[in-house]
């Protein structure tokens, strides 16, 4: 990551400044690449709070993208992905957590990128305040962790992120030399693409490793033998 982390107060000039349209009317890859080091702000009415983008995975549209929630068309819980560009697709996952995407590309392409970590930079209290048990390493450090402290849940799905309350800001520049690509965390088809792009030099990356997660294993495993 290039620089240290400022303080509320020091910012670099224009951190806070929204993107253009055209940030978003771009192929998912080169949005994956360059939310890196994008702010994600929260206005809530307790406060404001923000995380540095360190870790994204992309997303592709309908019927391209087995893993995408688009692969089979549009539905009532995906209609968000399909655009306009600039929007929040937040869904949930597991019953009780959720998961925050920036839409991409042209309306009716259905191309997002899931916001998988952050490096608290503004309202570090309130968000410790959101998710109390958890160590501070651990604060912002994957995507249901990243919106909890954030105080984001399905109420922001759609949110136009120039217009608030979420806004996608300009932070400051992650270099080309401290990005890297994996596997995507979590999936258990198209796996292998190399689509999740992260700060190598951020110790705010998640722990999640490329693939099916455990319970997802463990699903594909089938029942286990009962014991003799």
């Amino acid at each position: 990551m290039s620089g240290s982390r400022p303080e509320a107060a020091a910012l670099p000039p224009g951190a806070l400044e929204t993107l253009p349209v055209g940030f978003y009317l771009r192929p998912v890859l080169e949005v994956a690449r360059d939310v890196l080091g994008r702010l994600l702000v929260h206005d809530a009415p307790e406060g404001r709070s923000a995380v540095r983008i360190v870790e994204a995975e992309a997303y592709d549209g309908s019927g391209r993208d087995p893993a995408s929630h688009a692969y089979r068309g549009r539905t009532a819980r995906n209609a968000v992905m399909f655009g306009p560009p600039g929007h929040l697709y937040v869904y949930r996952t597991y019953g009780m957590h959720f998961c925050a995407n920036v839409v991409c590309a042209p309306a009716g392409t259905a191309q997002a990128v899931l916001l998988r970590a952050g490096e608290p930079v503004l309202g570090a209290e309130l968000m410790a305040a959101r998710r109390p048990a958890a160590r501070p390493r651990d604060l912002t450090r994957g995507p249901a962790r990243l919106t909890a402290a954030l105080g984001l849940d399905t109420a922001a799905n759609g949110s136009d992120l120039r217009a608030g309350p979420v806004l996608l800001t300009a932070g400051w520049p992650v270099d080309d030399a401290a990005v890297a690509w994996t596997g995507r965390v979590g999936v258990t088809r198209a796996a292998d693409r190399p689509w999740r792009a992260l700060v190598t030099t951020s110790a705010w990356v998640s722990p999640g490793r490329p693939g099916p997660n455990a319970r997802q294993r463990a699903r594909a495993a089938g029942p286990r033998p009962p014991p003799r």
